[in-house]
């Protein structure tokens, strides 16, 4: 099924913050290289706010956000160019606390989102987390032990309470 084209009042609310937005944007001409030297890789999940949680502001770090918080190709990729390129030397990986990735098997968001959809969604991959604890500390070892990361960029696992607002430093 091909995906119906938007009309423009499916984002006019939207443009409409845009706006207002823009008329107080106070990051006009921005180097774009993360000024606290930090990048995070982190869950989509809107009860994240990565930036304020660790007392960061715009401009200060990379931000790399997955279902599950999870360093797949992708987040290394960003890594790589973060510590590269960005000025990035320490790297926080932070999943969180109640994740839906860790909710179901992989098979089971296959039949949810087949259901959802109306088709078959066997072939789709989902990063799901069935340790979370596990999973994070393949994550920080696989970021320190990255051949153009490694050495050169201190990797630290936490879990993030989004009951609490707090990290758990686990690695």
């Amino acid at each position: 099924m091909p995906a119906s084209p938007s009309a423009p009042e499916d984002f006019a609310d939207l443009l409409s913050a845009n706006q207002t937005f823009s008329e107080q944007f106070a990051l006009s001409g921005f180097d774009g290289i993360a000024h606290a030297g930090v990048a995070i890789v982190t869950c989509m999940d809107s009860r994240i706010d990565p930036l304020g949680m660790l007392g960061l502001k715009p401009g200060d770090a990379k931000i790399f956000r997955n279902p599950g918080g999870r360093v797949t190709s992708a987040a290394l990729e960003a890594l790589v160019l973060g510590v590269h390129l960005l000025k990035v030397e320490r790297i926080l990986i932070i999943p969180h606390t109640r994740c839906a990735m860790g909710s179901a098997t992989e098979d089971e968001f296959r039949a949810k989102v087949g259901a959802s959809a109306g088709q078959d969604a066997s072939w789709q991959g989902f990063h799901v987390v069935r340790d979370q604890v596990d999973a994070l500390r393949q994550d920080v070892a696989g970021v320190r032990t990255h051949p153009l990361i490694g050495e050169r960029a201190k990797v630290g696992g936490f879990v993030y309470d989004v009951d609490t607002g707090l990290l758990d430093q686990k690695f």
